[in-house]
């Protein structure tokens, strides 16, 4: 058995942030080929080796929730990058055979801080520098879809070239600066060893889609993104589909909705139609109830703006070359 065998244990838990700590441990990266070393933070863990003792613990923590809670609640948490990590911090402190040693270290010298450590901890193979994102990737439709450019945060201020060189020139490297060796000497006197998980999901466009971008993994999550003008010719394929807007804080693990909350038609309709053509992007789930009347998601798609990418923020003019090359 692998994580794998545990893809679907998010979807049948109950609690929202134990599902979410659930979907951090167990969806697959975005990347499988990258241009710096990435590693699952669990990947000595017995956890990994044994994923039965994962799934048992998960649902203990679906069973009484309130360490997990009380653990999110001693930092306000007001982004979902953030809240990832946190979801990644309580997992590493309760792993067997894991010491997390620190979380968000920041390095400094002569007052100026050069950056942070996301994690540091260690394992039966050693200490592990590891930093962490999650993101949310438009493919544009518009030119080579393999290249990394082409892929855009649902806001447009983010760029998926842009991130891996963000991580590979500035966040890893950070082990090699001497401030940083200075301050690791006081956690360990041992060797670090630096590498980054990238979780998230591809969004393709409707309807001709594009290609993923070079190294995704095959197993990547996905969904789409149409255009608001693009919505009525979309919902006429299959008008009997139930659709309902996920708030920001839920992205991360696949919808789950009680029957009390569910939209109705007549609800939907009002906000589709009090939503403006230029609205930020609002990520959609596709639901269907299951045998106990629970709605569950089935697919998710990003509505955008017509002008989008152009009604966000300026997009970077700096084409960075393509991380795989040279």
């Amino acid at each position: 058995m692998s994580l794998r065998s545990l893809a679907d244990l998010p979807r049948r838990l109950q609690h929202p942030q134990v599902r979410d700590l659930a979907w951090t441990i167990l969806s697959p990266p975005l990347l499988s080929e990258a241009p710096q070393r990435q590693r699952h933070p669990l990947h000595a863990c017995r956890w990994s080796s044994e994923p039965e003792l994962l799934a048992a613990w998960l649902q203990q923590q679906d069973a009484d929730p309130s360490i997990l809670e009380a653990w999110l609640s001693l930092h306000s948490i007001r982004r979902l990058g953030l809240y990832y990590e946190r979801l990644w911090q309580y997992a590493l402190s309760q792993a067997p055979g894991i010491q997390l040693l620190a979380a968000n270290l920041p390095v400094r010298q002569n007052g100026t801080t050069l950056g942070e450590l996301d994690l540091l901890f260690c394992d039966d193979e050693g200490v592990h520098h590891l930093e962490l994102a999650v993101k949310f990737y438009l493919g544009t439709g518009q030119g080579d879809g393999s290249l990394h450019a082409q892929w855009l945060g649902p806001g447009s201020h983010d760029r998926l070239d842009l991130k891996l060189a963000h991580l590979c020139e500035h966040q890893l490297p950070l082990c090699s600066q001497p401030a940083t060796l200075a301050v690791l000497a006081e956690l360990t006197g041992r060797a670090v060893q630096s590498s980054f998980w990238l979780g998230g999901y591809l969004f393709q466009p409707w309807p001709q889609g594009c290609k993923p971008p070079r190294g995704a993994n095959p197993l990547h999550l996905h969904g789409r993104w149409l255009r608001q003008a693009d919505w009525p010719g979309f919902a006429a394929n299959s008008p009997d589909s139930v659709w309902q807007p996920i708030d920001r804080a839920a992205w991360l693990a696949p919808a789950r909705i009680a029957p009390a909350d569910l939209w109705d038609a007549s609800r939907y309709a009002d906000w589709l139609a009090g939503n403006p053509a230029q609205a930020r992007a609002q990520l959609l789930a596709r639901l269907e109830a299951d045998a106990t009347g629970v709605w569950l998601e089935q697919e998710r798609l990003f509505l955008v703006a017509d002008e989008w990418p152009r009604n966000g923020a300026a997009t970077p003019e700096r084409h960075l070359p393509d991380m795989f090359s040279g």
